[in-house]
């Protein structure tokens, strides 16, 4: 984080990435002064409105975030920045998108949690656009010349107004990662009872495990002992509003409708009271750890490892065949997780491996037979990149052995 401060008095000169979180109304004519080298912009946690003409003289510049700002359009200079590559306006107040605020080498669109209803279709033409956050807005249909976007491969429409399935979108052939969750279309009043209820004061919360967008993950101890639980047990408290990925009562009836699996997080009850909202689940023995991280700005929607980091090919072919069984099971009970990564995969010394968050989740057994299989075929792809990604850090000893060209031969096919 930098202040104004250090800007005005040209401590940051030269600088390639710039963030600046101080309740800002109008834009700082001090970032001019790095027009020659700014990279990244990050505005986010201000009180803007808008942006100035002049920030298409930022040749530069391939990364702006202006989340938790006041916007009501989003800003038409975008469309003029000529290397500008990602766009991030999460959380703000946009119900205008102009067809011209859109830069023509659009990577990666973040408009999450505003009030957007309809979408110009100059978003189809943007060949380059990788990965779509469209969650939390108000959109009743989107553009058929999306299916011109044959390079999209990452999808977030939940928590929308879409009464119909977007076939046009099922069709893209690098569409791997799809969450379409809290639509009329995709509405279902299927109740779910594979886990009992119990109250929010039956247990005590301890310390944080994790924190997700959707909520928080806490270790917790029965205030009593309880005969049909296990007794070390974790909780997640669900935050109530919208997500990145969509609405937090979506990710627990799609988690409760997938049901066990030896390589799931264990569900063992859930509460479900008024303003509070949280599942029970097994506590993952400490000695499991991450498989990979997150995409980077780079990567866009590929997973990360950390230098270094490499898996034998018996491993790698344990951990695919635990994952693809859990895939088997996912769609067996019409459930796209949509979000199938390493990064949400945990293993152990033994490449054993448990699968979790659910807040891309969608339920899918509503949509006809056609729909249901594109939807499995979308996740296949997710699948297949999992496998690429494994290999990607697989020992150099092993790539000549024959479990390493049968893996690769199951991406092609």
């Amino acid at each position: 984080m930098h202040t104004l401060s250090q800007l005005k008095s040209g401590e940051l000169s030269g600088t390639q990435h710039l963030k600046l979180s101080e309740n800002l109304t109008t834009f700082p004519e001090e970032i001019f002064s790095l027009a020659d080298s700014l990279e990244i912009l990050d505005l986010s946690g201000n009180q803007l409105t808008s942006l100035p003409d002049e920030l298409a003289k930022f040749q530069k510049l391939k990364i702006i975030f202006a989340s938790n700002n006041l916007f009501e359009t989003l800003p038409e200079v975008l469309g003029k920045c000529p290397n500008l590559e990602m766009v991030g306006f999460k959380a703000n107040k946009i119900s205008n998108v102009p067809a011209n605020a859109l830069p023509e080498k659009l990577r990666w669109l973040i408009l999450t949690d505003n009030c957007v209803e309809t979408l110009p279709d100059s978003l189809g033409e943007r060949p380059r656009l990788q990965k779509l956050a469209l969650a939390g807005n108000r959109l009743t249909e989107l553009p058929q010349t999306m299916a011109q976007l044959t390079n999209l491969e990452l999808v977030r429409i939940s928590a929308n107004q879409l009464a119909e399935c977007p076939e046009h979108l099922l069709n893209l052939p690098k569409l791997a990662w799809l969450a379409f969750s809290g639509n009329p279309f995709s509405q279902s009043d299927l109740e779910i009872h594979s886990v009992p209820e119990v109250a929010s004061s039956s247990y005590t919360l301890q310390e944080v495990l994790g924190q997700g967008a959707s909520g928080v993950i806490s270790k917790a101890a029965w205030n009593q002992p309880q005969a049909e639980f296990p007794s070390e047990i974790a909780v997640k408290v669900f935050k109530g509003e919208v997500t990145s990925d969509g609405y937090p009562e979506d990710e627990l009836k799609a988690c409760l409708k997938v049901g066990r699996h030896p390589n799931l997080v264990q569900s063992l009850a859930q509460v479900n009271e008024e303003d509070y909202s949280a599942l029970i689940m097994g506590l993952i023995p400490s000695h499991y750890s991450n498989l990979g991280f997150p995409p980077c700005l780079d990567s866009c929607t590929r997973d990360t490892f950390p230098p270094g980091f490499t898996l034998s090919i018996n491993e790698i072919d344990k951990i695919i065949a635990q994952m693809k069984d859990l895939f088997d099971h996912l769609h067996t009970n019409k459930v796209s997780h949509g979000d199938l990564y390493a990064h949400n995969t945990l293993f152990d010394e033994e490449a054993n491996i448990i699968f979790g968050d659910f807040g891309a989740a969608t339920m899918y057994h509503m949509l006809t037979e056609k729909q249901q299989e594109k939807i499995r075929q979308i996740e296949q792809r997710a699948l297949n990149h999992f496998i690429d990604d494994l290999l990607s850090v697989c020992a150099e000893e092993d790539k000549l052995s024959n479990k390493y060209i049968q893996l690769n031969q199951q991406i092609v096919n």
